[in-house]
């Protein structure tokens, strides 16, 4: 028997921080990310970071270092109605260390929504987004048309980690997000009716 959200109840987005390199910058486009985030009264959000999940193996195998990272990630995505990815981009795509976690999930990434975000240098991590968009697709997740990236993201924030000039990506996250509370109530309903694949 399917279980039913109340009338009203919190979208759960989880945030997902997709670098786990040394000196990355992602904490600080992240917190960003958070605050526009937490604005939004409809939302209950959580994060799950790359660089957490270093005990992950690559070879899938779930031995008691995989089983004690999973039970503190898998929670995360099951229970998220909607993500938001944030990338960088290395080499022309994402990092090796969020394709692990992805790849060691499934069903929690199916029938729910994607939004990526993205910063690196003078592309902004759209090619990563790009590479991004085909693994959901194979997991059965909806990405989001709209994307908030960030070209030489060192250089549009500020040493407190404020951005230098937010109204471009103010005005782009909320077109993000927007469409992605849109995808996670519609879907989040659509599951509920019927199980995805039923």
């Amino acid at each position: 028997m399917n279980t039913t959200t109340a009338p009203g109840a919190p979208l759960n987005v989880t945030l997902v921080l997709g670098s786990n390199r040394h000196g990355r910058f992602g904490p600080v486009v992240a917190d960003w990310l958070l605050t526009r985030l937490r604005e939004r009264p409809g939302l209950a959000v959580q994060v799950v970071d790359v660089a957490e999940s270093a005990a992950l193996p690559t070879t899938l195998e779930p031995g008691p270092e995989a089983r004690a990272a999973l039970a503190e990630i898998t929670p995360k995505l099951a229970s998220a109605d909607a993500f938001v990815v944030l990338t960088p981009e290395y080499n022309h795509s994402f990092p090796a260390g969020l394709k692990n976690l992805i790849d060691w999930h499934y069903t929690e990434w199916q029938a729910k929504p994607v939004a990526l975000a993205s910063y690196g240098g003078v592309a902004g991590g759209l090619r990563a987004v790009e590479h991004l968009r085909q693994v959901f697709a194979e997991l059965h997740a909806v990405t989001v048309r709209d994307t908030v990236s960030f070209a030489n993201a060192g250089d549009s924030f500020d040493g407190e980690g404020g951005l230098k000039d937010p109204t471009a990506p103010d005005a782009a996250a909320k077109v993000m997000l927007d469409r992605l509370e849109w995808w996670g109530r519609s879907l989040r309903e659509a599951r509920e009716r019927r199980p995805y694949g039923g």
